[in-house]
């Protein structure tokens, strides 16, 4: 099969950004394609703005796959970074791949996992929040 991906796609899958974990985060997922075999796992650390708005204030991933599982990884870590949590959850797979200049059709799946990635860890932040209200 030959792929053609943009010069964005390579780029970030060569020089993937926010690579790594957080220790201790605020809001953690494992999204995974059973039938491609791509696995990706993202890292959120939240705090407030000035306006008392949470955002995302560290985001990190760890991701096994082919090359636009990482490279829509990297720039939805981008997208997110800095973004109110509402904000970042209005993040599309349509904005992973327009960012990335486009994405062949038998990779959209990737940029989905890494909307759902994001989506869940946010989700687990959520979710945190409202146990540990239940126990205090």
């Amino acid at each position: 099969m030959n792929l053609k991906y943009s010069k964005k796609v390579l780029e970030h899958f060569l020089k993937p950004h926010n690579q790594g974990n957080i220790i201790n985060p605020d809001g953690v997922a494992t999204i995974g394609n059973p039938r491609c075999g791509d696995i990706m796992k993202i890292y959120i650390k939240v705090s407030k703005n000035r306006r008392k708005k949470e955002i995302i204030k560290d985001i990190k991933f760890e991701t096994l796959g082919c090359g636009a599982a990482i490279a829509t990884s990297s720039i939805i870590t981008d997208l997110a970074k800095g973004k109110t949590l509402e904000e970042a959850l209005e993040i599309s797979q349509n904005d992973i791949v327009k960012q990335l200049d486009g994405l062949p059709s038998s990779k959209i799946h990737c940029s989905i996992l890494a909307d759902q990635a994001l989506h869940k860890a946010i989700e687990n932040y959520y979710k945190k929040g409202i146990e540990t209200n239940k126990r205090g």
